[in-house]
């Protein structure tokens, strides 16, 4: 999944004030992650209706989600309704975008989609664990992870055109590194955005890095044989 624009759509996060309170942390938190599980849930509904598509209406659908996203950062200084009512609009075109994507893999593999989802499962919880612990300030992470994903999305241009042996699990393995610094990134954001009525933003973020590397075990998982 291309997420170059998508990071820059989304922006870094900015420390507001000297911090915030654990009740305020935590409220955030909880609702963030309440976010990112039911657009989680929309994805695998999309997922699955989708899953019959042409590619051709699978990039039209991503298309469409990309202006869905910028519509949630502008909708959340608006009404907080609204930009739910985004996000979950948000997530089920994403499912719709790669249903035909899973399908295929499922078709390979079955039970690699099963992996797939476990190894995610477990690697947010790590990586966002330890992003949310730490007291360094991960902001100029972010900044170099943006460029390596750019660097990253060139890699894989070049590699349909030109064949290179390895490409698709180093492309893969790569990218998990890089989503685990996004998504560290992601997780400590909650320690430190003040206002709650970012959380659909946030949860857009979250969602996003959980999507990503959701698709890059499933290609490590079945060999890359795509």
């Amino acid at each position: 999944m291309d997420e170059s624009v998508t990071y820059q759509g989304i922006g870094a996060a900015r420390r507001q004030g000297s911090g915030i309170t654990r009740s305020q942390a935590h409220a955030l938190f909880g609702q963030t992650m309440g976010y990112v599980a039911i657009t989680t849930a929309i994805f695998a509904l999309g997922a699955y209706l989708g899953r019959d598509l042409s590619g051709g209406v699978g990039i039209v659908a991503f298309i469409v989600a990309f202006g869905v996203l910028i519509g949630i950062r502008f909708a959340v200084a608006r009404s907080t309704e609204l930009a739910l009512a985004l996000l979950a609009v948000f997530g089920l075109l994403l499912g719709l975008a790669v249903g035909p994507v899973v399908a295929y893999y499922a078709g390979m593999d079955p039970r690699a989609v099963w992996d797939a989802g476990g190894a995610t499962a477990l690697f947010v919880a790590a990586f966002g664990s330890a992003g949310y612990a730490t007291r360094r300030d991960l902001s100029g992470l972010a900044r170099a992870l943006f460029w390596a994903l750019l660097a990253l999305i060139v890699f894989g241009i070049a590699a349909i055109f030109v064949n290179i042996p390895g490409a698709a699990l180093a492309y893969s393995v790569l990218g998990l590194v890089i989503f685990a610094g996004f998504t560290m990134f992601d997780f400590q954001r909650l320690r430190h955005v003040k206002d709650i009525t970012e959380a659909p933003l946030l949860a857009a973020s979250i969602f996003l890095d959980v999507v990503n590397v959701f698709l890059f075990f499933l290609e490590i998982f079945t060999g890359g044989e795509r």
